[in-house]
């Protein structure tokens, strides 16, 4: 049997993962993920693949503490915690990797405290207004995400990550100790499944909830990067260029649109076809 092992949320696009217990899921993905934005000057979006300081801050919503009524709260080492009010000014235009869309900016006390925490006088918090369509080749008309870099939902599998730091112990003789947080997977599966298994899903339900597999995810230097101690080394990059390179990249877990809306929760069976 499959099972779902974990369940993780990211408020805002690449800040500090939230683990939750259940999630409701809609046409763009876990309610909740994503959904915040810290652009740039241009519109652009920032990641921690450039300003890793935005692992630092730890987002929370309603969606990840039950209760919350604000829209959103945020906190960071350092820096008093603020509740964010729901944006009201007009939506402007941003871009995700150069993939345009539209959102709204937070009010000016948001905006400051992100900058201070980021370091950066340029940038601006903003939630999503209007969804992106996602890439005809893989998807459906219709089906869209909000800040995700490519498609609503990712999974990865324990089998999976079981097998790469067994790779990495191969070469370095060491135990290979690296966290699934490095590869940021909305869903983690395990059971009884081989590694790499996941790679040859067309649909997986979860739950009630049934999700098409797009493509599998490319892998960026970001994995490189140790959420806990803000420093980079040159796993899993390493490793899955051994081992999971083709196509000019490197290659793990798989990429989900929704089939339908529902919930979901850990422990639920996954059965894929």
């Amino acid at each position: 049997m499959i099972s779902l092992s974990s369940i993780r949320i990211h408020p805002v696009k690449s800040t500090a993962i939230r683990s939750v217990p259940g999630a409701a899921v809609d046409s763009l993905g876990l309610v909740g993920d994503r959904r915040w934005m810290v652009v740039d000057a241009d519109g652009e979006c920032v990641t921690a693949r450039t300003d890793r300081r935005l692992f630092t801050i730890v987002g929370e919503t309603h969606h990840t503490v039950a209760g919350l009524r604000v829209p959103l709260r945020l906190s960071a080492p350092d820096h008093e915690t603020i509740d964010v009010a729901e944006p009201a000014s007009d939506a402007i235009r941003v871009t995700v990797f150069g993939r345009a869309m539209r959102a709204i900016p937070a009010d000016d006390a948001a905006g400051d405290w992100v900058r201070a925490v980021v370091g950066r006088p340029d940038v601006t918090l903003v939630r999503v207004a209007e969804p992106r369509p996602l890439n005809p080749t893989y998807a459906r008309a219709g089906d869209a995400t909000a800040f995700a870099d490519g498609y609503p939902v990712t999974l990865a599998s324990e089998a999976s990550l079981a097998q790469v730091q067994r790779w990495m112990t191969e070469v370095s003789g060491e135990s290979g100790n690296l966290p699934m947080d490095r590869f940021r997977p909305n869903l983690v599966v395990g059971g009884e499944l081989d590694p790499f298994e996941e790679d040859a899903w067309g649909r997986v339900r979860v739950g009630t909830v049934t999700f098409r597999v797009a493509k599998g995810i490319d892998r960026c230097a970001m994995t490189m990067l140790d959420p806990a101690t803000l420093t980079t080394g040159p796993e899993p990059i390493r490793t899955l260029s051994r081992h999971r390179k083709w196509d000019g990249a490197t290659w793990f877990g798989i990429q989900l649109i929704p089939d339908d809306a529902g919930s979901i929760a850990v422990g639920d069976h996954v059965i894929p076809s």
